[in-house]
């Protein structure tokens, strides 16, 4: 089985995996937005997904990796793999058991649990949420034993299967919804998503699989291993952390707003995603089974320096992304989503919400990697009741928001709430473990921020000036938002790189040096 072994390389692995599915999402929503619009059928696209995210959350299928790895290693190491094999046999065969049986059951169910959430749709957008809720449902099936199998891979370092799921599952999506639209509508994308469940988090890893792992059911929940896994995957089923909930909370406050609200803060959070997805998740991914490592071997300072400086590199490129996305919010809402029914209406919209949730993502992605520092303790219980007390006490200010500032309210608490989470655990891993250090942090977020103030500057002159100059307008708006994000991306770039290689986190100027590499194939 080809393995990877260092952090950064498998970051950069599941980095550019993460890119171009985010980049194939984006097709995903520019088809999206141009068939639908904002709109109830999008609401009701977008509400689809609420119940199958719910049975995805409460079976631990989002974080079978964080659950299972270090149990899985623990298991190894003590006992060989043969244990290890029978643990990933007992914990697919029944919880893929469990699986079956709870989707049956919120299949049956799906108009009243609808309705119980989205009570402001009207009848029409009720039975589309529902029929979409039923196609939709049975891909958690696929998500969830196929995550086991790719749990499994990942404790072996083979990362190969993570990063082409993705790619298959959008790439399916996309095919859905463009071939099947005249058959099915809105439908075709959901058709296209469950098809995607499939070939992709479910298929590529029973493939990198083969002949290394032996792929086996059993169903012995008394097992006392299967146990183990349960005590620790039970917090990750049960708690709740802004991480999912902000999503959440997005639809059912959402909902309570004008139509389209809820269409409207899916297109900014997709936006938002990327760098997110690009940074967080794939850092995290990468760094945990290094880190459960270490903790299984006994290399405690080891493991603190280790996470030390994955979350200083990670803090420093989460600081620029959120700036870029900040200084080129509109022409890239302009550029994906404006176009067919995606009025400039909606484009304004999005465009204001897409530059509120910048602020969340140093916070969004510091939470995704300092979380780990838990997990791979085989602590998944602290975390977890801290993340679902912060959830419980933001609730106020979402309502408030909303209330008061409307979608832009919703998207400004999902700012809040995300930063204080990921101070909050970032404070009790201190207090806890006296690491990681909080001081080198808080100079990397301040040198970093330095860096990316100036270059916000430089985009947004850049792009007033181009309006100053040549205002344009009309059916060229596409070629405006490409001109006006190439014109502010290379005015931020001219700034913050420099400054990088000059100023920033030592970290973040190797990840640069080697991403440079691969793109030029030169030694810089």
């Amino acid at each position: 089985m080809k393995k990877t072994e260092n952090i950064t390389t498998a970051a950069l692995l599941l980095a550019s995996s993460i890119l171009l599915s985010r980049i194939l999402g984006y097709l995903r929503e520019m088809l999206l937005a141009y068939k639908f619009g904002a709109s109830a059928t999008t609401d009701a696209f977008y509400a689809a997904f609420q119940i199958p995210d719910l049975l995805n959350y409460f079976l631990a299928g989002g974080a079978l990796s964080i659950a299972f790895i270090p149990l899985y290693n623990r298991v190894l190491a003590k006992n060989g793999e043969k244990a290890a094999h029978d643990l990933m046999a007992n914990v697919l065969g029944t919880l893929g058991l469990i699986v079956v049986i709870m989707t049956a059951l919120l299949w049956v169910n799906a108009e009243a649990l609808v309705r119980f959430q989205f009570p402001k749709f009207d009848n029409d957008t009720v039975a589309l949420t529902v029929w979409l809720t039923r196609i939709v449902l049975p891909a958690q099936i696929f998500f969830i034993t196929g995550g086991i199998l790719q749990a499994v891979l990942l404790a072996h370092k083979n990362f190969h299967a993570a990063a082409l799921a993705p790619l298959i599952y959008n790439t399916c999506t996309i095919l859905g919804g463009y071939f099947l639209y005249p058959f099915f509508g809105i439908a075709g994308f959901a058709i296209g998503t469950l098809a995607g469940s499939v070939l992709g988090p479910f298929l590529m890893p029973i493939l990198f699989s083969f002949r290394h792992i032996p792929i086996r059911l059993r169903v012995r929940p008394r097992e006392r291993d299967f146990v183990v896994y349960l005590a620790m995957a039970a917090p990750l089923m049960f708690g709740q952390t802004l991480l999912t909930l902000d999503e959440w909370y997005g639809r059912w406050f959402g909902a309570m707003l004008t139509t389209g609200s809820v269409a409207h803060i899916s297109y900014a959070r997709r936006l938002m995603q990327v760098p997110i997805a690009v940074i967080g998740q794939a850092v995290g991914a990468a760094a945990l089974p290094t880190l459960a490592k270490l903790w299984a071997e006994d290399k405690v300072d080891e493991l603190n320096k280790t996470l030390l400086q994955t979350l200083k590199t990670g803090l420093a490129l989460s600081v620029l992304a959120g700036a870029a996305f900040f200084a080129a919010a509109r022409p890239i809402v302009g550029l994906v989503y404006e176009h067919g029914a995606f009025t400039r209406d909606d484009s304004f919209v999005v465009s204001a919400l897409t530059a509120i949730f910048a602020f969340a993502i140093p916070g969004w992605i510091l939470q995704q990697i300092s979380i780990r520092g838990f997990y791979a303790r085989g602590d998944t219980w602290r975390p977890m009741v801290l993340g679902t007390v912060l959830s419980v006490a933001v609730i106020p200010l979402y309502m408030f928001l909303a209330h008061t500032q409307g979608v832009d309210g919703l998207a400004l608490a999902g700012a809040i709430g995300m930063t204080l989470n990921a101070v909050a655990t970032l404070a009790f891993a201190y207090h806890l473990h006296k690491a990681p250090e909080l001081k080198p942090l808080l100079n990397v977020f301040i040198k970093t921020l330095g860096i990316a103030i100036p270059a916000i500057v430089a985009a947004k002159t850049a792009i007033w000036l181009r309006e100053m100059i040549a205002p344009m307008d009309g059916w060229q708006h596409k070629y405006i938002a490409l001109g006006d994000l190439c014109l502010a991306g290379a005015a931020f770039g001219i700034i913050a790189l420099p400054a990088v290689f000059l100023f920033g986190e030592e970290g973040l100027r190797q990840y640069c040096r080697k991403i440079m590499r691969r793109l030029t194939g030169l030694a810089v």
